[in-house]
């Protein structure tokens, strides 16, 4: 933050600017996950729904169209090995969008728990391009650094 008058850098905390002992005013010490944690709940929120919806794809086409595809060919090859392969990778999404959810939640209520499962859900969603790997390095840039552990405690204790 710079001086509205001269324009000399000034320090978080103070009050007058040492050039021109103009008055500091409006400037509140601002701390980065403060800022950006309800932004981050809300994300996880909105990419679990969309999870969701990739998590019901797949079961159902796991159980129509793979699941009886040896039916009509009679082959088991392909159907034999996609049938259980989408149904496991369906499940995985359904649980991933939960963990995500329960992140999200916890993130707004400024949950102790929440950070640590945010950044779990945030290092798997990482392989999820391009939104999941989007909100996955902003999980990890909001909540990983260590000043952002004692400041994340400080506000779910003040919660």
């Amino acid at each position: 933050m710079f001086c509205d008058q001269c324009g000399v850098a000034l320090v978080e905390g103070q009050q007058r600017c040492v050039r021109c002992g103009k008055p500091v005013v409006g400037y509140v010490g601002r701390r980065r996950v403060e800022d950006h944690v309800r932004l981050l709940s809300i994300l996880w929120m909105a990419l679990s729904a969309f999870n969701v919806v990739g998590g019901v794809v797949l079961l159902i086409l796991a159980n129509t169209i793979f699941g009886r595809v040896h039916q009509w060919s009679g082959a088991e090859g392909a159907a034999g090995f996609l049938h259980p392969l989408l149904t496991f990778l369906g499940f995985f999404v359904l649980a991933k969008a939960a963990a995500g959810f329960l992140a999200g939640a916890g993130l707004l209520q400024r949950e102790q728990w929440a950070r640590v499962l945010a950044l779990v859900v945030g290092f798997i969603s990482l392989f999820n391009v391009p939104f999941g790997t989007a909100v996955g390095v902003y999980t990890l840039w909001v909540l990983l650094p260590a000043q952002s552990e004692e400041e994340y405690q400080s506000l779910s204790k003040a919660a």
